[in-house]
């Protein structure tokens, strides 16, 4: 049975910060389809633009094939098909098309509106964010070596600033054809609002400044949001480049 989906509002920005030459982020998303998407691509020679761009564009291409009126999957596996259709690509591009740019991948986080939820996926560590009721959670679980030595009690929250490996992770969409992805599913409610961004934000800036910022502005100016999350992560040093998306139930 289809459950009517809620409005919902969008904004979103990218940023090649202060360190960086180019920016290998990149985001699409489609009101119409309900599909939102931040990519952060890696690989030297073009690659993370590349794989990034490659990456949001398949998804978008894979999900308006399989919905609508023909729709034959449900929305947990058009995510599912969607991440392995971009992950082929990127990897046979960078194999056989492009051998100048093997090696590269993409992180992807994506929110996709049906039946009432808001389905989210992820690989790698851009980060889904869920704001409610004054509290600011995060969604999805970062793919990368920092998280993992964290699990496993190696290392301690407070050893993080000076770590030198904070940017490598241990899964990626494109790097192998074969993807594995994160999906978490939830009701679509009136008064909250959602944050997609790549580790240009969440990995220099704080959680509670990125709540500082949703409680500033609130639901009617969600660009103000996007503004000061971008800006905040430049004053912690615009080490990486940096997209924030923020999606609003008014």
């Amino acid at each position: 049975m289809n459950v009517a989906t809620p409005v919902i509002k969008v904004s979103c920005k990218t940023d090649v910060g202060l360190r960086r030459e180019r920016n290998e982020d990149s985001f699409l998303y489609d009101e119409e389809l309900g599909l939102y998407c931040v990519a952060d691509g890696m690989g030297g020679h073009r690659g993370g633009e590349v794989a990034s761009s490659m990456a949001v564009k398949a998804m978008l291409e894979f999900v308006r094939s399989v919905t609508g009126q023909n729709r034959k999957y449900g929305a947990r596996e058009v995510l599912v098909r969607g991440y392995e259709e971009a992950s082929s690509r990127i990897y046979e591009k960078s194999h056989i098309e492009s051998p100048e740019l093997h090696g590269m991948g993409t992180t992807l986080v994506t929110a996709f509106a049906a039946d009432g939820s808001l389905f989210i996926g992820n690989v790698g560590d851009s980060r889904a964010y869920l704001y409610s009721q004054g509290s600011l959670w995060q969604l999805t679980e970062d793919h990368s070596l920092v998280n993992e030595q964290l699990r496993a009690g190696l290392i301690k929250e407070e050893d993080l600033p000076r770590l030198t490996n904070r940017n490598v992770i241990t899964r990626s969409v494109g790097f192998e054809r074969e993807v594995q992805v994160d999906i978490v599913e939830r009701p679509m409610t009136k008064g909250d609002l959602y944050l997609l961004c790549s580790d240009g934000l969440c990995g220099l800036v704080d959680d509670q400044v990125i709540l500082d910022a949703i409680e500033k502005h609130g639901f009617d100016k969600p660009e103000n949001i996007v503004d000061d999350c971008i800006d905040e992560a430049k004053a912690a040093g615009g080490d990486d480049n940096v997209t924030v998306m923020v999606i609003t139930v008014p």
